[in-house]
C-alpha cells in the first residue's frame, strides 16, 4: 500500500512540475524581454512582453535540475540533525537502561489507567507507549517510531480481535499523531539548519497548538468509542459454538 502511496506521488509530482511549467511558459508573460526592449530604447508603453516558450526537453531539464537542488537540500539538512538525534536518543536510551522509565510509568500510572484502561498495571506496552509520548514531548519524531511500533506489536498481544484495532490502539494512535510538544528539537533543529535567526520563535503556538490537538484527539476517541457503530460485532460462529457449549 505505501509503495502505490509513494508511486502516486511521485507520478502526481511530476506531473505537475510539468504543467506549472507550461503554465508558466505559454500562458504567462516574462518581464525580461521587456526590460531588454526598454534598455534598446524603446519607451515602456510601447515596449511588449513575449512570452517564454520553452519546449518539453527544457521543462524536464528544470524538473530534474529542481529535483536534484531538493535531494541536496534534504541530505544537508539530514546531516545537520544528526548530532541532535543522536543526543536525545542517547539520553532516552540512558534513561530507560536506569530505570528512570518504569519510575515514570509508575509516576504517570493514573493517567495510564484513564487513558488506557484495558491495558493492565506493569505490561510491557506501558513502558513503549511512555518512551513514544516522551519522544514526542521533545519533538523527536523518528525517534519515536521505533517505539510507537514496539507499543502496537505489545497492545496487539492483548487484543482478541486480530483483525480489528482496539480502543487502547485508538486511543494511542491519537496521542501518538496530535501529541504535545513541549520542545521541538528537530524544528528547532531544520530552522537552525536553514538559518534562522530565532530557530525557538514557534515555540508557544506549538505548545499551543499541539494541545488543543492532543485535547480533541482524545476526547474524540472517547466519544466514538461509545458509539455502537464502532463496537465490536461478535461472530456469529463463535456465537454458535457459545450455544451449544450452553446446551
Amino acid at each position: 500500500m505505501l509503495n502505490k502511496i509513494w508511486f502516486w506521488l511521485l507520478l502526481l509530482g511530476i506531473l505537475y512540475g510539468f504543467g506549472k511549467a507550461a503554465r508558466n511558459s505559454w500562458l504567462e508573460s516574462q518581464e525580461a524581454p521587456k526590460a531588454i526592449a526598454v534598455a534598446e530604447g524603446a519607451s515602456e508603453e510601447t515596449a511588449t512582453t513575449v512570452p517564454d516558450r520553452r519546449d518539453l526537453q527544457e521543462m524536464g531539464r528544470d524538473i530534474n535540475a529542481a529535483a536534484l537542488d531538493a535531494a541536496e537540500l534534504a541530505v544537508s539538512i539530514c546531516i545537520s540533525l544528526i548530532g541532535i538525534m543522536a543526543l536525545w536518543l542517547g539520553l532516552l536510551n540512558i534513561a530507560k537502561d536506569a530505570g528512570l522509565v518504569d519510575a515514570l510509568a509508575r509516576l504517570l500510572s493514573p493517567l495510564m489507567r484513564w487513558l488506557f484502561p484495558e491495558i493492565p498495571d506493569g505490561h510491557p506496552a506501558q513502558g513503549a507507549m511512555l518512551m513514544n509520548i516522551s519522544a514526542n514531548v521533545l519533538g523527536l519524531d523518528n525517534a519515536a517510531t521505533p517505539m510507537g511500533l514496539k507499543a502496537m506489536q505489545e497492545l496487539q498481544t492483548l487484543n482478541q480481535h486480530k483483525d480489528t484495532a482496539t480502543n487502547a490502539m485508538a486511543m494511542f494512535l491519537a496521542i501518538n499523531t496530535s501529541n504535545v510538544t513541549l520542545v521541538p528539537f528537530t524544528i528547532i533543529g531544520y530552522r537552525v539548519a536553514a538559518g534562522s535567526t530565532d530557530p525557538a520563535g514557534q515555540l508557544v503556538p506549538i505548545i499551543l497548538v499541539t494541545s488543543v490537538t492532543s485535547i480533541v484527539a482524545i476526547i474524540a476517541v472517547r466519544t466514538l468509542s461509545r458509539l455502537p457503530r464502532y463496537a465490536i460485532a461478535e461472530d456469529s460462529a463463535t456465537q454458535d459454538s457459545e450455544s451449544r457449549e450452553v446446551q
